[in-house]
């Protein structure tokens, strides 16, 4: 690893720390009321559409509580009664066909427990502001999905040599009323590649056990595994195989980041999740007395890569390994501790972690603004008080 990323300098480091503590002060943290999905204490960032985060500060588990998982939704929730409910399968395929949900349980099914993490999660960090949901850090969880290999569905339907991509389409649907360039009242959609689909991709119809939620897409919602939240699209009600690619408004232009890789700048869609490390405690701007041995804790993920490592820093100048906690499962996030001892002097400081999977991608120090609202991975120190 380069001098460069061994090294924040104290300007990057009191900058991004004075940035975030600015932006969170202006973050609306409204707990939802009982009866609503949001019991555990979920924050409310939006409430119609309902748009809600886990308190990263209470991460005490390896599987996501269901009631604590976070909710992402663009439009109304689409009120769905299972016994009217049908998925249909067309497109480039030789045997299109639809299926009721009852019939769809019937079918093989499969267990995954994986990470999904919303992409602008973190947006809150960003400064000045930027357009989208204001996420902290808990638009993140860790949940076990069941349902039915997407690979089983296409196989049924056969999949034409021609096939490049599959779109997955929900039921919801509305209008992006803060964006000119939206094209009015469109569904939820995204496409994946036809190698990934049929790959590890599910039709989950449980959660953790029990039926999917109204809000997390009941009854049947894909499952991506590895990448970000927005490609498991819930309230799934069409699978569609195309033979060339896919330009919908979520997929061309909104949930998208400047590549400039290729001859000129291009957006290109988001996909796999990037390697990324957070603090759940201390929390930010905690008190914490002198002399004191604290344990540092969190969780770790990245895309289809597992966590190498896991360094903490309280500095921004030397890293110390971490242990890694729990099972290591492929698109699981790595739970971590620290054992910390605070400093025998009052003030402020700085607390801050990064991870680096087993690929070689470490979390970069600084932020590119390529990745306009996502992806947002970059370090970002949690700031505390000793006392």
């Amino acid at each position: 690893m380069s001098d460069e990323m061994a090294r924040m300098s104290r300007r990057q480091w009191l900058g991004t720390s004075a940035s975030l503590m600015v932006a969170s002060s202006l973050v609306p943290r409204t707990e939802v009321a009982a009866g609503e999905p949001g019991d555990a204490g979920l924050i409310v960032r939006e409430l119609s559409p309902p748009n809600f985060e886990m308190p990263f500060s209470t991460l005490n588990s390896f599987v996501t509580p269901s009631d604590q998982m976070y909710v992402r939704c663009h439009f109304p929730v689409p009120q769905i009664k299972p016994e009217s409910f049908s998925l249909k399968i067309e497109g480039r395929v030789k045997s299109p066909f639809t299926i009721g949900i009852a019939e769809l349980k019937k079918l093989s099914s499969t267990t995954v427990t994986t990470v999904m993490e919303c992409a602008g999660n973190g947006r809150v960090s960003l400064v000045p502001k930027v357009r989208g949901v204001a996420w902290d850090l808990g638009a993140v969880g860790n949940v076990t999905w069941t349902g039915v290999p997407l690979s089983l569905i296409l196989e049924r339907a056969g999949i034409e040599q021609t096939a490049t991509e599959v779109l997955l389409e929900g039921a919801d649907s509305g209008a992006i009323n803060d964006d000119p360039k939206s094209p009015g009242e469109i569904r939820f959609d995204r496409s994946i590649p036809v190698a990934k689909a049929t790959k590890d991709v599910i039709l989950a119809y449980q959660m953790n056990g029990l039926d999917l939620t109204p809000a997390h897409g009941f009854p049947l919602r894909a499952i991506v595994p590895g990448w970000y939240g927005m490609a498991s699209v819930k309230w799934l009600t069409r699978v569609v195989v195309l033979d060339q690619a896919y330009q919908g408004y979520f997929q061309s232009l909104d949930y998208a980041y400047f590549d400039r890789t290729l001859s000129a700048p291009s957006l290109t869609s988001l996909t796999t999740m990037q390697v990324k490390a957070q603090i759940a405690q201390p929390n930010r701007f905690e008190r914490i007395k002198q002399s004191t041995k604290v344990r540092v804790h969190g969780a770790a993920w990245s895309g289809d890569s597992p966590i190498a490592k896991v360094e903490f820093s309280d500095d921004g100048s030397v890293w110390h390994a971490t242990t890694l906690l729990g099972p290591d499962i492929p698109n699981a996030w790595r739970l971590w501790e620290y054992p910390w001892t605070s400093p025998d002097k009052t003030g402020p400081m700085r607390l801050a972690v990064r991870a680096t999977d087993k690929a070689g991608n470490t979390q970069p120090l600084t932020r590119s603004i390529d990745r306009r609202t996502y992806m947002i991975n970059h370090v970002v120190p949690i700031d505390i008080q000793i006392v």
